[in-house]
């Protein structure tokens, strides 16, 4: 048996080297690269080792940990969890910074290997810069945080111990039942010392996704309760996307005329342009699918997670009557709503179950149809609204006055409605362009208004609906796809919490464009509280003598070398997505949109803490309404 003498992250490095993945006969590098801020825990140690070689790795400076870290997770999603970046920090804030990013991770169920640097495994020079003390334990760090946002988590404190635990991190990885986030923390000092490695432990790995198959029981009694259903509905999450069951879907849809509603995971599965595709469900869901959740007698989860949002806090369905039926290659997420389990991929599923409902039919007959087109004339009502400096804009909110609706107008210099905007865009990017969004009320428009007439072309992270993803999320998206046009539908509120990846994006020449939506403050938030009973507070951007604040943001991404624009038209807007889409370097366009021109409703609810003791009447209501609403939610 021969040895090879590396330092521990030497080793590290060799091993990232040598992972591969198998999938469905291609075989391909697991591990695409390594993102990195530099500092005093892995500078010396993992930034040697990269310096000395990297490999085929490619090595990329981030200039936020989180920012870089939401980037390696879009690039996996859009992967389709085939290919992964690794992510190295310094310790203490360094690594603390990437805690967001790791609960992003394991939410959504998506690979990413993070190594942040740790604190001195021999304690000879504690405290260090940057390390936390604690009275009761001399070994907690600032690290510990992470075991409540990962999948696997580990502290490398001998340099022997990298190799089980990096077997351990890959095998997690690449599970699809339990794939997410690995963190492999490795003290500082250890980085740099050596070890005589078994040289066996740097032979080329392949990590096989085979495709797990339900097993008879499951395949019966699947195919049983959808032949008993009169008017089953089948919930696409993104267990259906990674698996790639596009087309057995269509296929099951089409021929027995079952209706496909999606979560935010798992839009653009199927595209939107597909006859039975009614669009999101839930809480942000249109009106035709939820239409269909109402009135189902069978539930037919395909890789979800049965999120809040997706099941309206558990009011979308009649509990009384509906039964549910869960494909999921997890069996955690395979119980969820007491529904009967098939624990297999979703696509070998469906291919086995599909022979087994011939002769089967809904009786929906031509309702379905009549659900989508009654949406389709909804969506273009919306694409229409326009401001009235009278009588609102009708309609889509107006907890504000007029008299406050007209001063937002006057400050942000804009008649623009979020709805007409959001839809314009739609109307005139190409149809294979990614568009990748994260938090506030854009999400809601986006499952709702946005058409994929291409699979595969919509990237919502709202797993953990992280404030800061989008533009991160948006380079990840465009390292797995170069050659195409990638936006990141971001507020004003998310692009303040996190926007420095725009700054690698031009640094490496990634052309990323942001549609920078600014309403001047945290508009979903605001609808929220306003709409349970209390006045606007603190979530509009207003200075200290109560003025609205106009910022220029195209001025700031300006400043970063960014090609920007300034619009408040649907004209302007149009005009700009033509110029951006010819730019070589990245873009921003600066949209002045009012309050209160989101899309709202459509037979959904959110339960949310209201306060249950009041002096405002208007919070006395809604808490009412929400214990009514709470009669018919379930507790599994």
């Amino acid at each position: 048996m021969g040895t090879v003498r590396l330092t521990t992250a030497q080793a590290l490095i060799k091993f990232l080297n040598q992972q591969y993945i198998h999938v469905d006969g291609e075989e391909f590098a697991f591990v695409e690269g390594i993102f990195n801020v530099f500092g005093h825990g892995n500078v010396v140690g993992i930034g040697q080792a990269l310096e000395q070689n990297p490999g085929h790795l490619k090595v990329i400076q981030g200039k936020n940990e989180q920012g870089m870290a939401h980037a390696a997770v879009a690039y996996s999603r859009e992967m389709l969890r085939r290919k992964i970046f690794a992510v190295t920090t310094s310790a203490g804030p360094g690594s603390a910074n990437l805690i967001a990013a790791a609960g992003t991770a394991l939410a959504n169920n998506i690979p990413v290997l993070l190594i942040p640097a740790d604190t001195f495994a021999t304690r000879q020079p504690d405290p260090v810069l940057q390390q936390l003390e604690h009275e009761h334990s001399a070994a907690v760090t600032t690290n510990d945080a992470f075991m409540a946002v990962s999948r696997y988590w580990d502290r490398i404190t001998r340099p022997e111990q990298l190799m089980s635990s990096l077997i351990r991190a890959f095998e997690v990885m690449t599970d699809p039942g339990k794939s997410g986030p690995a963190t492999i923390c490795i003290a500082q000092d250890v980085e740099g010392e050596a070890f005589d490695y078994d040289e066996r432990f740097f032979d080329k790995r392949v990590h096989y996704l085979d495709r797990k198959a339900p097993v008879d029981r499951e395949l019966n009694g699947a195919a049983e309760r959808i032949k008993e259903s009169k008017k089953p509905i089948i919930i696409v999450g993104g267990g259906a996307r990674y698996s790639g069951a596009r087309d057995i879907l269509i296929k099951i849809s089409k021929k027995h005329n079952i209706p496909l509603v999606e979560t935010q995971a798992g839009k653009s599965t199927v595209e939107s342009s597909f006859a039975n595709n009614l669009g999101g469900v839930g809480i942000l869901g249109t009106l035709a699918a939820n239409k269909a959740a109402r009135q189902a007698d069978l539930v037919i989860g395909i890789g979800t997670r049965y999120t809040d949002f997706t099941t309206s806090s558990k009011t979308a369905f009649n509990f009384e009557e509906t039964k549910f039926l869960n494909i999921n290659v997890s069996r955690l997420q395979a119980y969820k709503l007491d529904g009967f389990q098939v624990v297999a991929d979703a696509k070998t599923a469906l291919e086995q179950i599909a022979p087994l409902l011939e002769g089967y039919e809904t009786e929906y007959g031509e309702t379905l149809a009549e659900w989508k087109e009654e949406w389709l004339i909804e969506r273009d009502r919306l694409s229409k609204v326009a401001f009235n400096r009278e009588n609102f804009i009708p309609e889509i909110k107006n907890q504000f006055s007029q008299e406050v609706l007209n001063e937002y107008s006057d400050a942000l210099q804009t008649e623009l409605a979020q709805s007409a905007a959001l839809i314009a865009i739609n109307d005139t990017v190409k149809p294979d362009s990614i568009v990748v969004g994260s938090a506030g009320s854009l999400p809601g428009d986006l499952q709702r208004l946005w058409h994929c007439t291409v699979p595969n072309t919509y990237h919502l992270e709202y797993g953990f609906s992280c404030m800061g993803y989008e533009i991160s999320g948006t380079l990840g998206a465009k390292l797995a796809n170069p050659k195409r046009e990638v936006y990141s539908i971001v507020g004003d509120g998310s692009f303040l919490m996190l926007h420095s990846e725009l700054v690698t994006s031009i640094q490496y020449n990634h052309k990323i464009n942001i549609l920078l939506f600014d309403n001047s403050g945290f508009g979903c938030i605001n609808n929220l509280q306003m709409e349970n009973g209390s006045s606007t507070f603190f979530c509009e951007f207003r200075t200290h003598d109560q003025q609205i604040m106009n910022i220029d943001y195209a001025k700031v991404a300006e400043g970063y070398g960014a090609k920007t624009y300034r619009v408040n038209t649907v004209e302007g807007l149009k005009a700009a997505l033509k110029d951006a889409e010819k730019q070589t370097v990245s873009t921003l366009i600066e949209i002045k949109v009012l309050p209160k021109t989101m899309t709202d409703g459509y037979d959904g609810w959110w339960n949310v803490g209201v306060a249950e003791v009041s002096e405002q009447e208007s919070v006395q209501k809604a808490f009412e309404a929400r214990q009514e609403k709470l009669k018919i939610a379930k507790q599994y």
